[in-house]
């Protein structure tokens, strides 16, 4: 088990909101999480925050799990799921909210997973000639970059600074390229030193390409 793994482990707690699976440890948070908001309180909202119908014995409130703001049903129906708070089933949230966190689980469902599978790519670090093969992939606990060959580095992803993709092919409308690599900068913990690594996908491993591509893709999309 890697160093950063070594506290993967994670813990069922409930809060007002829900049930959540969560790390046991903070220090193994995902970047991409989100804290529970604190909610309005109720006595300071006599009206829904949306539509502004008076709540009564009939007219309920509800607090969004997202915003902590507070509605009424009809503006604060949908039970949509919230892996960025770690939420074992989906939570209500208002339409905004709900709106955006299904933008979300694409990127969870999708992306992360891609991440994490990892792929191939030839790893120049800083101005070497030399480039390793290495297999590239997200931790488990998405907080680190961890890279393994005949050597093995593991890059903070808070401490990555910027993503370039590196692209071929091209035509006047911008059109049919396609990623062949990355140059990555980051920070050395203690230190404001910027390093860099470029990744170049392998002409050798045709097979790999797509999957070379769809891991470029989903890390251009973490960048942002």
């Amino acid at each position: 088990m890697s160093g950063c793994e070594a506290r993967d482990a994670k813990k069922l707690v409930r809060s007002p909101s829900g049930l959540r699976m969560v790390p046991e440890h903070r220090s193994a948070r995902s970047p991409f999480g989100l804290d529970e908001p604190p909610w309005v309180p109720d006595k300071e909202c006599p009206r829904c925050m949306q539509c502004d119908t008076k709540f009564d014995f009939i007219t309920r409130k509800h607090h969004c799990r997202r915003c902590g703001k507070c509605f009424c049903d009809k503006c604060c129906s949908k039970k949509v799921p919230l892996p960025r708070m770690c939420f074992v089933d989906p939570v209500r949230q208002c339409a905004e909210c709900a709106l955006i966190s299904q933008k979300e689980t694409e990127f969870y469902d999708k992306q992360l997973k891609v991440l994490m599978n990892g792929a191939t790519f030839f790893v120049t670090l800083g101005r070497s000639d030399k480039s390793e093969l290495m297999v590239c992939r997200l931790s488990n606990n998405q907080r680190y970059l961890v890279l393994d060959g005949d050597s093995h580095y593991e890059i903070e992803i808070i401490q990555i600074s910027t993503v370039q993709i590196l692209t071929e092919g091209f035509t006047p409308g911008g059109g049919n390229t396609r990623a062949i690599g990355m140059v990555l900068q980051y920070k050395v913990p203690g230190s404001e030193e910027l390093m860099q690594m470029k990744f170049t996908a392998g002409e050798d491993f045709s097979c790999n390409k797509k999957l070379s591509a769809s891991w470029l893709a989903a890390m251009h999309k973490v960048s942002k």
